[in-house]
C-alpha cells in the first residue's frame, strides 16, 4: 500500500470502542526530576531547565587541576564539554559522592548555553509537582538556602517527607565556582 491509509484502521473498526475508551489523566503540575544527593536529601529540578540525565563511568570524567575543589572534572557529551560537580558538595553536605563505582549520575542542568554537570547519588525519576503547593523550606542549613526555592512536604509508606526545589539559575551563577 504505497501512500495510501486505511481509513479503517484509522477509524479503529472492529474495536468496541465505548468500552476500550480509557480516559488519560490530564497531570497536574510542573514535571521536575527528583534525585538523592550522597547524604540522603532528596531534591527536585524543574524538567524544562535540564538539558540531560547521563550516566557516566567515572573514568570518563577528566580531572582538571587548579580548578575549585567542588568540580570533578569534565566530560565530553556528544562533543560539548560539560564540567561535572559533586552536588551535594557545592550544597554544603558533609558527604563526599562515592566515585568508586562503575556508573556516576550526572544531571546536566542549562541556562543561557551555560551547562553544568551535577553528579548526584541517585535518580528517583521523574514527577509533576504542584507549584501551588511549594512551600517555605525550614530548617536548612544556610549554605544551602541560595539555591533552595522552596519544599513540598509529601507523605508516603515511610511517614512525612521534604522534597526541596532546587534554583538550577543560581546555582549555574554561583560565586562558590571560582574557588
Amino acid at each position: 500500500m504505497t501512500g495510501s491509509r486505511n481509513p479503517d484502521y484509522l477509524m479503529g473498526e472492529g474495536v468496541n470502542q465505548s468500552s476500550e475508551i480509557q480516559e488519560l489523566e490530564t497531570p497536574e503540575g510542573e514535571l521536575h526530576l527528583c534525585f538523592y544527593t550522597p547524604s540522603g536529601e532528596e531534591f527536585a529540578l524543574p524538567a524544562i531547565g535540564i538539558r540531560e540525565a547521563l550516566f557516566q563511568s567515572p573514568e570518563g570524567i577528566t580531572p582538571i587541576p587548579n580548578v575549585s575543589p567542588l568540580l570533578l572534572g569534565t566530560l565530553n557529551a556528544r562533543g560539548r564539554v560539560i564540567w561535572v560537580a559533586d552536588l551535594g558538595q557545592f550544597l554544603g553536605e558533609p558527604t563526599v559522592l562515592n566515585t568508586d563505582r562503575s556508573e556516576l549520575h550526572v544531571i546536566a542542568i542549562e541556562e543561557q548555553e551555560i551547562m553544568l554537570g551535577l553528579a548526584i547519588d541517585r535518580v528517583i525519576g521523574m514527577a509533576w509537582l504542584s507549584p501551588e503547593e511549594l512551600k517555605l523550606a525550614k530548617n536548612i542549613p544556610d549554605n544551602m538556602a541560595p539555591f533552595i526555592r522552596g519544599e513540598w512536604v509529601l507523605s508516603g509508606e515511610e511517614g512525612e517527607r521534604r522534597l526541596r526545589l532546587l534554583d538550577q539559575v543560581a546555582i549555574l551563577r554561583s560565586a562558590r565556582w571560582a574557588m
